[in-house]
Parts: structure tokens; sequence; C-alpha cells
């Protein structure tokens, strides 16, 4: 069941439960309704005792490589494709950068199903303040509301790790415990680390778009080399002003081979019912 949850926020992007002086509609969240809990407001710290537990039939590895930075010609969002379960290779063309509208893109990494519910659920979230506001919610107010609908799973199973990388130029991480964090350059997940090394030796602001692109996927291509848990191929997004442009690079044992898709969405004003458009370079 879901649950129906008015927010109340100081800031001025959100609209508490009573009416506007202005005529505007209260902003209404529906969340996932807590296990063994009438109300988020009122549920305990920590799961209760007498709650039913069930046994995983094997315990989960979570492994991947994202990364968002941001450079003079937009932003750059990328991932690996593998989605592994322990050390099971469950499938090499997992898509881990979703486009939340046409000038936002988030990258998961955590639990494969977490990601997918909470990335549907921002998306509608999004979309429902617009109809209500006649505008869209800024990167960081995006942010904000992730971070206050996962606060309140903190301590529970749930296991999300979204990076938003959207042209107002930013780049935010938002994990399931309502942490959020804001960079220029953020890398998450195992292979993490080996992505940092790449990206902290090329990553300077006066980058050109193919160079950009060329240091993101260089550095999720050597992280997958050290790191079991990524792998396959890359998904890179790059965020500009006007367009999403997706690119997927495959590559094997000793060559890349590129293809490159356009998708073309409708201007920063227009509602997100887009069309697109796919083009395949080989």
């Amino acid at each position: 069941g879901y649950l129906k949850n008015p927010l109340s926020h100081p800031s001025s992007q959100f609209s508490g439960p009573k009416p506007s002086t202005t005529g505007e509609v209260p902003l209404q969240l529906f969340l996932p309704t807590l296990p063994n809990s009438a109300s988020i407001n009122h549920r305990p710290p920590f799961p209760a005792k007498h709650s039913v537990t069930v046994r995983r039939p094997f315990p989960l590895s979570h492994g991947t490589t994202t990364l968002g930075f941001i450079f003079q010609g937009g932003v750059i969002a990328a991932a690996d494709t593998r989605a592994s379960a322990g050390g099971l290779v469950a499938c090499p063309a997992v898509h881990k950068v979703t486009p939340i509208h046409s000038h936002l893109v988030v990258t998961s990494s955590g639990s494969g199903a977490d990601c997918m519910l909470w990335e549907r659920i921002l998306t509608r979230e999004i979309r429902l303040y617009q109809l209500r506001h006649k505008r869209r919610l800024s990167i960081r107010g995006t942010a904000k509301l992730l971070s206050f609908m996962l606060h309140p799973f903190k301590g529970t199973d749930v296991c999300v790790a979204l990076t938003l990388c959207g042209w107002d130029k930013e780049v935010i991480y938002v994990c399931s415990d309502g942490a959020r964090l804001q960079g220029d350059v953020i890398s998450v997940g195992s292979g993490s680390p080996y992505a940092y090394g790449v990206l902290d030796i090329g990553l300077r602001g006066s980058l050109s778009k193919d160079e950009a692109i060329s240091l993101a996927r260089e550095a999720v291509f050597r992280a997958t080399h050290r790191d079991a848990y990524s792998g396959n191929s890359v998904d890179l997004f790059h965020i500009t002003k006007e367009n999403l442009f997706f690119h997927r690079l495959y590559h094997s044992k000793s060559f890349f081979k590129f293809t490159t898709c356009w998708y073309l969405f409708v201007s920063l004003h227009s509602l997100p019912n887009f069309f697109c458009t796919y083009t395949s370079l080989h």
C-alpha cells in the first residue's frame, strides 16, 4: 500500500499542507509504507523485535562504478552496465544512468530493485510538482525532496545511492539514509576509488566536450579492470542547456566499439512529454 504524507518545508520551493494564499496547490507525497508501521512519522528508530525476518538465499554484494562531474560544456554522467548478484553477473546491459526529465539524469548504485523503485517515485513527484506549480523543480530542490522521502527508511534494508546530474550545473549525491552531498565531481560504487584516480589526474574546468567524454569513459573503463563487480559497457550522458546526449560505449578485449545515440528533448520550459530521435553511428 501507499501512505499519503503531506510535505511541509520552509523552503519556497515546497508548499506545506496548509492552503496557500497565492492559490498554489500543496505538494502531496505518496511514500511506500514501512513494514509494521502505521505512520512514517511514528516509526521506531529500529525495526521492531517481533517483526518477521526473511532470510535471503545469499548475501547481497553491491558493486558498480558511477560518476558525474561538471565542466565548461555542461555536466557528464557515466556508469558501467554490469548487474551482479553475489559472484554472478546477472545482466551485462543494465541502464544505471536514467533520464528523469529533459535536463536531469540520475546515476544509481545499490540494490537494483530499490533504485528502480525510487527513480520511478522521483520521476512521478517531479511531474506532479510541475503540473501543480507550472514550473520545474530545480536540481537542488529535487535532491532535497529525494532526501526527505528517503530519510524515514534510515536503518532499514533499503539500499539506494543516487547521484543527480542536471543542467543547473549541479551534481548532488543522495543515499538511503537521507544524506545529501554536493560537489563538482562525485563517483559512487565499489569501483569509485579507481575512477577517482583517473578523474583527479585529468579533470579540469576547461575541458572540451570530446575531452570530457573521453575522460569519463576512461575513468569507468579503468575501474572495470580492477573492480570485479563493474564491467561490460559504459553508458554516458552529456547534459547541456538544450539537450541530453546519450552515448553507449561497447568494449571487448582490445578495442571500443562506439555507438552514439541522441535523445533530442523539447526546450527547458516545456512539459516533459517529449519526442525522441534515435540515431546510431558505427
